[in-house]
């Protein structure tokens, strides 16, 4: 008798689907690598848009806040996010230059927070993978910084990029996962 795939039967029917979908990922990495200034700003805008509707959301939540103190809080927070989000659309390369440099500090204090991690876990086994990991987020963080500005052409592009291309080959992986376990169960059946 077989496993049964996870995802049941519908899932395994439409293996070819995800297959499609990871292609179209993958092809969406190349592109987003083969420029990644307009990738960077495509980036951007993604994040001033999601700016925009969560400022939105925070505002309609104001309103239905029935002490005055909070409903001013709540507003204020959503006028901050709905400017913010403005400010992605009206200048992208400034926002851009705002991420970059967020993005970079955020990779530095995480490499080293890694890398504190690694040191508590020597005793244990793997720990050294750990430290190469915090190792090599720093050092991408300090690439970061340092070429800071002229980084933020650049760096999201490259990201968004890079995350597409990661994200296809997984969804490309687990749909052929997916048509070989339909295959076996076909097979096991007969």
């Amino acid at each position: 008798m077989s496993e049964p795939v996870p995802g049941g039967p519908d899932l395994k029917m439409r293996w070819g689907w995800i297959v499609a979908l990871g292609i179209f990922f993958l092809i969406g990495g190349i592109i987003a690598l083969g420029s990644v200034i307009a990738a960077t700003v495509a980036s951007v805008f993604v994040v001033g848009l999601m700016m925009t509707l969560a400022g939105i959301a925070e505002i309609v939540h104001g309103f239905q806040m029935r002490s005055r103190g909070r409903f001013f809080l709540w507003i204020i927070i959503g006028a901050l996010y709905v400017a913010a989000g403005f400010i992605a659309f009206a200048d992208p390369l400034l926002a851009s230059a705002v991420l970059t440099l967020m993005l970079g500090i955020g990779l530095i204090a995480a490499g080293l927070v890694r890398g504190i991690l690694a040191v508590r876990l020597r005793k244990e086994g793997g720990w050294g993978w750990v430290l190469i990991s915090a190792i090599i987020t720093v050092t991408v963080g300090l690439i970061i910084v340092a070429g800071w500005p002229a980084s933020s052409l650049f760096v999201l592009g490259i990201f968004l990029g890079v995350d597409l291309l990661f994200a296809g080959a997984g969804w490309i992986a687990a749909g052929l996962a997916l048509r070989n376990a339909q295959d076996f169960t076909t097979s096991a059946g007969r």
